[in-house]
């Protein structure tokens, strides 16, 4: 009885001394996880739009492959604008995520009254400009992008006919349309655009429905401003060119592509993220920032322009001069400037500064058909 009273004893010691070990690696594995930076995304799409979205995922996994262990990242995605976004992070917020990047026009309302349930959380929309105390802005300068592409289409058409297609008539797209036309102008004074407004962001159906359209109207060269490769695939049917959005598209249309614009959100969502982490996040002004909006492009590599191809070698170099002078400062909406009607909207020495480009915008510049949607 003496012999297993006392090897029961070690027993007891043994179980005790294992539980007290599994207790402690529990403790230090729930530490580990409460110091970790949660960090959600919402996107209006899949990353298999291969464009927009898809853009927005290979930057979330950039940052997981950055910070490491030190953040736990999380997406929803398909998720619409409207209510259901509202739903969406709201829900993020409640699971404890303490940064919240939402990556639609479209959910700045739902986020905004979101932002005020939860002043702890770090909420950032993209592509807005409604801000509060606890929710920034980031955005690029797409229309940069988009003059050195009507540079290139200017040159390339043969029909001088270029087909473009919108989203919806808010800022962000006049901005692109109108740049595209400018640089367009400066290529070739005879080039006209045919514009359809999809409004939608990313639907391959309308994408393509509306490429076929401006196909069989005569257009050669293609641009758009939704998110899919269907306008490119279309022109690949049709052995036309055009440009790829938000992300490369050449594998979809490797005779049609001439190049892509690019975004990079990656610097954005890092530099934010360590501005959680060292306590230094705010929604104020500083560099590169307009009224505590983030707006960098391609001279802060946040827009990239793909490799130039399925082009003469002089379009070649007009596009590398274009991006140059684009990179160096140069101020696409410095006037003069008129419209399709030939009235002056930008006079000669006047020049629109970050903030007009969200409000002097809305007009068709030179070369665009057509009346503005009402």
């Amino acid at each position: 009885l003496r012999v297993n009273t006392i090897e029961e004893m070690k027993m007891k010691r043994m179980l005790t001394a294992l539980s007290a070990l599994l207790i402690a690696a529990v403790m230090s594995i729930s530490a580990a996880q409460a110091d970790k930076l949660k960090v959600g995304f919402v996107y209006l799409t899949n990353p298999g739009d291969h464009g927009w979205t898809y853009a927005h995922e290979l930057a979330r996994q950039e940052v997981q492959a950055h910070f490491g262990d030190k953040v736990e990242t999380t997406f929803v995605e398909n998720v619409p604008e409207g209510p259901d976004a509202e739903r969406v992070v709201r829900e993020l917020a409640r699971q404890g995520n303490q940064v919240i990047f939402g990556t639609s026009f479209g959910y700045m309302d739902p986020m905004l009254k979101v932002s005020k349930d939860f002043p702890d959380v770090k909420f950032e929309h993209i592509t807005g400009y409604k801000r509060s105390g606890n929710m920034a802005t980031g955005n690029i300068r797409f229309y940069e992008g988009r003059y050195v592409q009507g540079i290139v289409a200017g040159m390339m058409t043969k029909t001088n006919k270029i087909g473009y297609i919108a989203p919806f008539p808010i800022p962000e797209a006049y901005q692109g349309l109108n740049a595209f036309a400018i640089g367009m102008r400066e290529a070739n004074p005879n080039a006209e655009i045919m514009v359809i407004w999809a409004n939608t962001w990313a639907d391959p159906v309308k994408e393509a429905d509306a490429a076929k359209v401006l196909v069989a109207q005569g257009a050669d060269v293609m641009a758009q401003h939704t998110d899919t490769p269907a306008m490119l695939q279309t022109a690949e049917k049709a052995g036309i060119h055009g440009f790829g959005q938000a992300s490369d598209m050449k594998e979809f249309a490797p005779n049609a592509q001439l190049f892509s614009s690019v975004n990079n959100w990656a610097p954005y969502y890092i530099e934010k993220i360590e501005q959680v982490l060292d306590g230094s996040w705010s929604t104020g002004d500083g560099p590169n920032h307009w009224a505590g909006n983030t707006w960098k492009g391609m001279a802060d590599g946040y827009l990239e322009l793909t490799t130039f191809e399925n082009m003469p070698a002089n379009v070649k170099a007009a596009a590398e001069a274009a991006a140059a002078k684009v990179k160096g400062g140069h101020n696409i909406f410095t006037g003069p400037i008129k419209d399709n009607k030939g009235n002056v909207v930008i006079k000669a020495g006047d020049a629109l500064d970050d903030g007009r480009l969200w409000s002097d915008v809305f007009f068709y510049a030179e070369g665009i058909q057509g009346e503005m949607p009402g």
